[in-house]
């Protein structure tokens, strides 16, 4: 009776195995495996329970043939699970010999020995259908990034600026104090530090404040004229919603002869109209700056943004003959106005971001509105 539930497993289970490798099914063969080997019901199990009924020549047969059919089971549903091939043939045949040899068990051997010939027979093809390549079925669109809104706004300046036919400077971000102070009118005892909060390194060295350095690097090693922008990153012990430890300058120079006032002015009404708009105005306070003189703060307003509101966009003013000197320009011949925009402030006003911080905190919801 043991025997005949064996036979009847082998073929069931065996038929079960067969379906669920053809669908690469995990679960279904997880299922066979359930059935006939759980610890609660598992009919092998159940079989194999039952051997201390049966007499001594009974458990010869029964036994070894239990265990086969066990190793069957488990070896086969690993293979579907690990989608192995070879493995769940080697499974079939290894059973199909150890029926051939028993000598009523030879033609259920040839059953499980057929079937492991279809499924060497079938390949792959049964299976990895569904994983197969379909080059005629869309591909998933990749995720299409764009410029951080600092980056858009630092390239429309600078391209507004080179079609006013200036050139781009670059210059160190740790740099010296000469340069950053001494060169610019402002010596080691002179207040105006005060207004800048500097990250001070070893010996003379700091990170700039601001990227007028550049521009006295430039005027070291060029003769006027000169007409340069100076972009890049600057660096100032603050913050809150308006300001950053790290934040963007671009900075302009013009040096030539016979450069005035009007033409600073003519130059800050372009710029601002070609970045803003052709509706806004512009007005110039007196202000303070120590390398120029003298100086003004610009305001710019519109009818149509903020009601009319003045707001403060930048510093500029006519180069101090103290910074000329320093590079050995002479003042008496040369005269120039320079000038100086914070990148985040710019692109602030233009898309009405009131918090700085939101442009380093990388949050995508923000971003993605760009």
């Amino acid at each position: 009776m043991s025997e005949d539930l064996l036979v009847g497993i082998i073929r069931e289970s065996a038929s079960a195995l067969s379906d669920a490798w053809a669908a690469r099914d995990a679960g279904a063969a997880e299922g066979v495996r359930i059935r006939y080997l759980g610890r609660k019901g598992g009919e092998l199990n159940d079989v194999m329970r039952g051997l201390k009924d049966l007499s001594a020549d009974e458990k010869r047969i029964v036994g070894p043939l239990a265990n086969s059919v066990r190793a069957y089971i488990e070896a086969s549903v690993s293979a579907i699970k690990e989608d192995d091939r070879d493995k769940l043939i080697e499974a079939h045949r290894a059973l199909g010999e150890r029926l051939r040899g028993r000598e009523e068990g030879g033609a259920l051997g040839d059953i499980i020995e057929q079937r492991a010939g279809e499924i060497l027979a079938a390949g792959d093809t049964a299976g990895t259908s569904r994983s197969r390549l379909d080059l005629t079925i869309p591909g998933r669109a990749p995720l299409i990034g764009h410029e951080h809104p600092l980056v858009q706004t630092m390239e429309d300046l600078i391209e507004v600026l080179t079609r006013l036919g200036y050139s781009v400077a670059e210059g160190p971000e740790a740099e010296l104090d000469y340069y950053n102070f001494e060169a610019l009118n402002i010596p080691r005892d002179h207040p105006a530090r005060d207004m800048q909060d500097t990250f001070y390194l070893a010996g003379d060295a700091l990170l700039r404040t601001h990227t007028s350095p550049v521009q006295i690097r430039v005027m070291e090693n060029q003769p006027p004229p000169v007409k340069v922008i100076a972009p890049g990153k600057v660096f100032r012990c603050d913050a809150d919603v308006t300001h950053s430890p790290m934040f963007h300058q671009i900075e302009g120079l013009y040096v030539d002869e016979g450069v005035t006032f009007a033409d600073l002015k003519g130059t800050l009404e372009a710029f601002v109209r070609e970045i803003f708009g052709p509706e806004y105005r512009v007005r110039l306070r007196p202000s303070f700056f120590p390398f120029t003189e003298p100086s003004v703060e610009v305001d710019i307003a519109s009818d149509y943004v903020a009601g009319g509101e003045w707001m403060e966009v930048l510093g500029a003013g006519m180069v101090d003959p103290a910074v000329f000197e320093a590079v050995g320009y002479d003042p008496e011949r040369w005269t120039g106005f320079a000038w100086g925009l914070g990148v985040e402030r710019i692109t602030m006003l233009r898309y009405g971001i009131s918090d700085i911080r939101l442009f380093f905190e990388n949050d995508l919801r923000m971003l993605r509105q760009f």
